[in-house]
């Protein structure tokens, strides 16, 4: 099948043969933290070097949403569909409201504060799992440079009581994330400590507990070539990966089962569309599009 690889033979039902790869456009600098508004019928993305989120319609094409964005990076939504973000150049977790005013939720833990909070997922309990690596604070592309003030770290916020805990630390530069369907499981990319030579770079398994804890953590996966930046899940519970030559479909027992070819190395993707089965891929500079026999799960 042209554009595709088939490592397991449930990926070719996975994959349409008329729904070739699309290109929505191009001219961006880095696409990261792509997220599908339902309600709005439309596709978020920041364009993170030029510090602006923009928006994709079908039919209507690109448009600024919102610039500056405080150089944000990964974004989902919340319970009640408010856009929830994670800001390089702030530091922060950052809330828009309906109404379009930034709430700044969190931007300490331990009284010092955060580094650069990466990507971000909000469990149906309404808790808020972030990312926290110093990429976005160890140059002036993608937010600027500034000290570290504490190690790497994934968090879990409570917004409901103000809680921030350390869910896990044992990383070097904690990325992409997603819960499973049934939110037993959570994914974690670890891109690892990229000032030094070979740096870990795997996707990381944790359980999770009735009351948030996590357990375990052993590696999961790791993509070749590249690394996984960002991933979602599907209704049954495989995961979509970012990867060096395209997108990669691991099966829940960590098996390779397919990849979607993409010109440029992939940074982030989500499930959108009315079904949520087309997947919305940042390839580089280039947004692209598929449709897919699968559909994705993520937030409303």
């Amino acid at each position: 099948m042209e554009g595709f690889e088939v490592h397991d033979e449930r990926f070719a039902r996975y994959v349409l043969a008329n729904a070739p790869l699309e290109a929505l456009g191009s001219g961006f600098r880095w696409i990261e933290g792509p997220v599908w508004m339902g309600d709005a019928d439309c596709l978020l993305f920041q364009d993170l070097p030029r510090n602006r989120t923009m928006r994709w319609i079908e039919g209507a094409g690109f448009s600024v949403y919102r610039q500056p964005s405080n150089y944000a990076n990964g974004q989902t939504r919340d319970r009640q569909g408010r856009l929830i973000a994670c800001s390089h150049r702030g530091r922060c977790i950052d809330r828009i409201e309906h109404d379009g005013r930034v709430t700044t939720l969190v931007t300490h833990h331990a009284g010092r504060r955060l580094n650069s909070p990466n990507d971000v997922v909000v469990k149906s309990d309404g808790t808020i799992w972030f990312s926290d690596p110093v990429y976005g604070i160890a140059n002036d592309y993608e937010g600027g440079r500034q000290e570290s003030e504490q190690p790497p770290a994934l968090y879990r916020f409570d917004p409901a009581s103000g809680e921030i805990r350390v869910a896990a630390g044992d990383f070097d530069g904690p990325n992409g994330l997603a819960f499973s369907p049934d939110e037993r499981r959570l994914y974690v990319a670890e891109t690892g400590d990229q000032t030094r030579p070979n740096p870990r770079q795997h996707i990381r398994v944790f359980d999770v507990g009735p009351d948030g804890a996590l357990s375990g953590g052993a590696v999961f996966h790791t993509v070749a070539p590249g690394y996984c930046d960002g991933m979602r899940v599907d209704e049954d519970g495989n995961v979509w990966s970012s990867a060096g030559d395209g997108v990669h479909c691991i099966s829940p027992e960590s098996r390779l089962m397919g990849k979607i070819r993409v010109p440029h190395p992939v940074s982030n993707l989500t499930f959108g569309g009315p079904s949520k089965s087309r997947l919305f891929i940042g390839g580089s500079h280039t947004l692209y599009a598929i449709f897919l026999n699968r559909r994705g799960v993520q937030s409303p």
